[in-house]
């Protein structure tokens, strides 16, 4: 087995997470230091995370949870500066979750934590072109030829962006709000679009991942998910 997929199993991160701890020198097998790639035996490796012996429990229930983060939330397990985070709203539950992917601080709306590391890399890794759907609020008009610049990818000081489905463009006095649809996760993404076409983003929330819409919960609220619901991000039901 991978050791990046044993580790996310044991519900260490994220495989993406595991594989950064695996690169920083964290984690060590048979008391040596891991090399990205490698793999291991779970029943006869000894596999340690910065100190700590990892074991999989192999009867440990599989958990999704859906928060409607509120803007000024960090999506951090701690902050040194003291702010809240989305760990904070799962203290007292018996699992230990991470964060699917980020939202930056001033970004609000649908964020899913689980303690299923395949579920998660799923989720994240752009080749399974698992949609995330925003709207934003941006100051000015968004021209035709603005949208039509979204909607072919745009270039980042990381790359070009892959092509997103702009679509519900509601132009108001001073301002326009649209909804975006990307596949990719790159950091504050939507936002540095926005910005490459001449925009600042003045409310940025996401509202969708794959199939999965944020209904019925309020700002600060967070359900679990149904497998139904599981089952229909990942295979687009």
């Amino acid at each position: 087995m991978r050791l990046q997929k044993y580790m996310a199993d044991c519900g260490i991160a994220s495989r993406r997470k595991c594989e950064e701890y695996i690169e920083q020198g964290l984690v060590t097998v048979n008391g040596e230091v891991a090399l990205l790639g490698m793999s291991i035996d779970p029943d006869t490796d000894r596999v340690e995370y910065d100190g700590e012996v990892l074991k999989k429990d192999r009867n440990s229930e599989k958990v999704v949870i859906m928060l409607n983060k509120p803007r000024g939330v960090v999506s951090s397990c701690s902050d040194p500066q003291g702010r809240r985070t989305t760990a904070d709203y799962f203290r007292d539950l018996p699992y230990r979750l991470y964060n699917v992917g980020r939202l930056d601080i001033d970004t609000e709306g649908l964020l899913l934590f689980t303690n299923d590391g395949d579920f998660a890399y799923k989720v994240m890794h752009p080749s399974f072109e698992i949609h995330k759907t925003y709207r934003a609020l941006i100051d000015g008009e968004l021209t035709h030829e603005q949208a039509e610049r979204l909607r072919h990818g745009v270039m980042l000081d990381d790359g070009m962006t892959s092509p997103a489905a702009v679509e519900g463009i509601s132009v108001g006095e001073n301002d326009t709000s649209f909804y975006i649809r990307i596949h990719e996760g790159r950091n504050r993404q939507v936002r540095r679009m926005i910005d490459a076409i001449g925009h600042k983003t003045l409310r940025l929330r996401r509202v969708a991942v794959g199939q999965l819409k944020l209904y019925g919960l309020h700002t600060g609220e967070w359900r679990f998910l149904t497998r139904e619901e599981i089952d229909g991000i990942l295979n687009g039901k």
